[in-house]
């Protein structure tokens, strides 16, 4: 399904224009129509008010959204790694052959994992995963195997080390798909257009300039909301930098 946030900046470009016509339609409304003969100076003021102020509440919500599964996102990644070091330390608890080999298979999945927050476009996404897969799969059976024919208090720790570097990992990626549902886009989106209109219309002259504040302001603020919201593709990433730590310090060792 199509995601606002991973198209951030067509979504930047399409919200200002419409947000800007609306506004324009809603002071050629006014000049056309004039002031409704009906409807009370303070009545307008309170129906716009109201409206802008749903507008607000719904950004910001919204923009703690965002900040709250970005925060998470990072969490993740900094579990993610503590969860590799441990193993890599525990499989020292290993025969050293068997040692030798969990380890360079940790190597290899850090390596893997620091691509996987790298990866720009899907086809390299999806050949990182397949990696990480095998990855998942060699390392589990490595130490299976050994825990089966030693199944001591000792191998448990190691089998638990093992085990929290995969869900870490699956932890990882639910957390990249987890974005701002697309009904809310919409939602913001349609209120938007409708306090535009409102504001365009509550103006006396159409003024560019004042007719273009509250389009730009609220297209950037879509922007920054879809940016942080995206894990990659944006200028707010979520850099694998606890995964680099550890990559440096297991290439000293």
């Amino acid at each position: 399904m199509f995601s606002p946030s991973a198209h951030h900046f067509l979504l930047l470009w399409l919200c200002l224009p419409a947000f800007w016509a609306s506004a324009w339609l809603g002071g050629y409304w006014r000049e056309k129509r004039g002031i409704l003969k009906d409807t009370r100076p303070e009545d307008f003021q309170f129906i716009i008010g109201a409206t802008l102020t749903l507008l607000g509440l719904i950004v910001a919500f919204t923009f703690s959204m965002a900040v709250s599964r970005y925060d998470q996102r990072k969490n993740y990644e900094e579990q993610e790694a503590n969860a590799i070091g441990t193993a890599y330390v525990r499989a020292n608890l290993l025969p050293s052959a068997d040692a030798a080999k969990v380890r360079a298979l940790l190597s290899s999945y850090v390596t893997q994992r620091m691509l996987f927050y790298k990866a720009d476009n899907d086809q390299q996404l999806q050949q990182v995963n397949d990696q990480i897969t095998r990855l998942q799969h060699e390392l589990w059976s490595a130490v299976a195997a050994i825990a089966t024919v030693q199944p001591t208090p000792v191998m448990a720790l190691v089998l638990a080390a093992v085990n929290d570097v995969l869900n870490s990992q699956g932890n990882t990626q639910a957390a990249f798909w987890n974005r701002i549902p697309v009904a809310a886009w919409i939602l913001m989106i349609v209120i938007s257009i409708f306090c535009n209109l409102l504001v365009g219309f509550g103006v006396r002259s159409r003024n560019v300039f004042l007719l273009l504040i509250l389009p730009i302001v609220l297209s950037v603020s879509f922007f920054l909301i879809a940016d942080i919201d995206s894990p990659r593709r944006g200028v707010i990433d979520v850099l694998p930098q606890n995964l680099a730590r550890l990559a440096e310090s297991l290439g000293r060792q």
